[in-house]
């Protein structure tokens, strides 16, 4: 029951913040420089013909009323209807999220599998050489930018070595394990330096607590007692650090998609941006706020899983 009272509340938090997202996603998008009417008809068109595109897109109506018209379509599940695709916006973020979603998994995938096992190694050799070459080498890639971490993954693993394909997501699902493998690395090389950063001082401190030693006095083998009671009660403080990380690769996605030529809603967007596409870029938009909040929903669900004090407090 306590449980249920939790989730239900951390479900009627997230309504004003996607409100307030709203709001926000609604008007500055219209402090973008550039006319859709002009864009759409090109440069040379005529007053008359901007002034009948604007007519029949609603842009001639006053800026509340286009936004209570978005919010009441949005109520509805519609995010609108595209410029420039001349579609429903739904229906492009629905055959495009697949990959956007793809991406965010083998990121967090790939960075749980790299950072678990070396924040556990350089935990338990805590100031050896080990744990100063785990500590230092990782920073690397998080000083680096994910679109030149991008670039010299496909130089090594896709056109020397010929292990991936330099772009694309494929038709099939094996073509798409494929296509997100270097796309999901560079998303986990950043992800990476941060959780083992966090996880293995996390480790530290529960290394040297009192039931730790008691298990090792009783004779339990250092590696039961590391991987069996240290590292349940070390990973608490960083699911959050992991949830709150994903939710900020969420929106950091969309310069990965353009190197990799993922068919993403990051690459829609950008292409809205430059096109003027004002319901698209509000629907994509929208759709990474609400993947932001599950994301946070889902990160709280799991902390107070693994920390019952959390949902009782």
């Amino acid at each position: 029951m306590e449980y249920a009272i939790y989730i239900g509340r951390r479900l009627l938090a997230a309504v004003p913040v996607l409100l307030g997202t709203t709001v926000i996603v609604f008007f500055m998008i219209h402090l973008v420089p550039g006319d859709p009417a002009v864009t759409l008809l090109g440069t040379h068109a005529t007053p008359t013909a901007v002034a009948a595109l604007h007519a029949q897109l609603g842009l001639d109506q006053p800026v509340w009323r286009q936004y209570l018209e978005f919010l009441g379509r949005l109520f509805q599940g519609d995010l609108g209807h595209s410029f420039f695709y001349q579609s429903s916006v739904t229906s492009l973020v629905l055959e495009r999220v697949g990959a956007t979603l793809w991406l965010i998994v083998a990121g967090t995938v790939f960075a749980v599998v790299l950072s678990v096992p070396l924040a556990v190694w350089a935990a338990s050799r805590r100031n050896g050489l080990a744990d100063h070459v785990i500590r230092a080498v990782p920073l690397i890639g998080l000083g680096m930018p994910a679109f030149w971490l991008g670039i010299m993954l496909i130089l090594v693993f896709a056109l020397k070595l010929g292990l991936f394909p330099v772009s694309g997501y494929g038709m099939t699902f094996v073509e798409h394990v494929q296509g997100i493998v270097l796309p999901g690395l560079t998303v986990a090389l950043a992800l990476t330096p941060i959780l083992v950063r966090s996880l293995r001082t996390s480790m530290i401190d529960v290394l040297g607590s009192d039931y730790v030693t008691t298990a090792q006095a009783k004779g339990i083998g250092t590696a039961r007692v590391v991987l069996g009671h240290a590292l349940r009660n070390a990973a608490v403080s960083s699911v959050t650090v992991l949830g709150i990380n994903i939710a900020y690769l969420v929106g950091s996605t969309l310069v990965v998609e353009r190197v990799f030529s993922l068919p993403g809603i990051g690459t829609m967007m950008i292409d809205a941006i430059f096109n003027r596409d004002f319901p698209v870029v509000q629907g994509v938009t929208m759709t990474f706020a609400i993947m932001v909040v599950a994301v946070n929903l889902l990160t709280d669900v799991a902390h107070a899983s693994l920390d019952p004090r959390v949902r009782l407090s």
